[in-house]
């Protein structure tokens, strides 16, 4: 053999002799533990590129929010709990919310009905994820704001808008 094959031969024999410790060490364990989402998320994106630079029809934008959204809400649970699933499952609804909105608007075959049902998921989705913060500190945060907007519209009842006294619309 020449020294050129004989290089090759080695680099590539160094390599899997890298491969196979830092396999045996978890270092493979770890990234995949870690950063498994990242198979969800990066399709996903790729797809919302494919179809931006025209290479793809709009059929691509339904499974590109949905995988988007998934990996982004998997990517969250991974790094802080999955305890946070138990409160944030309606986030999967987003998705697929997503997909439908943003393919009703590329779509050449406009379709007023797929947009609106896809508002109508997607609203679904966010009155279930408020119902489920409300029974941790989001509660404490709601009664908060509805405090402060509460002393706002208080504070701010006698005084004038636009040089007339504001009343309320009355």
């Amino acid at each position: 053999m020449s020294s050129k094959n004989d290089m090759k031969l080695g680099i590539f024999i160094a390599a899997a002799g890298i491969v196979i410790l830092f396999g045996k060490l978890g270092v493979f364990g770890f990234l995949g533990r870690a950063l498994w989402p990242l198979v969800i998320l990066l399709p996903g994106l790729l797809l919302y590129v494919l179809f931006f630079n025209r290479r793809m029809s709009a059929t691509l934008l339904i499974p590109a929010g949905v995988l988007t959204v998934y990996g982004i809400l998997f990517g969250l649970c991974n790094i802080w709990g999955w305890s946070l699933m138990r409160h944030l499952w309606p986030l999967l609804l987003i998705g697929i919310a997503l997909g439908l909105y943003q393919y009703s608007l590329y779509t050449p075959y406009r379709s007023r009905g797929l947009a609106v049902g896809s508002a109508v998921i997607g609203l679904l989705s966010l009155v279930l994820l408020v119902f489920s913060l409300l029974g941790t500190g989001f509660l404490y945060v709601l009664g908060a704001v509805l405090v402060l907007a509460g002393l706002w519209l208080i504070a701010g009842r006698g005084k004038s808008r636009g040089g007339k006294k504001w009343n309320g619309g009355w």
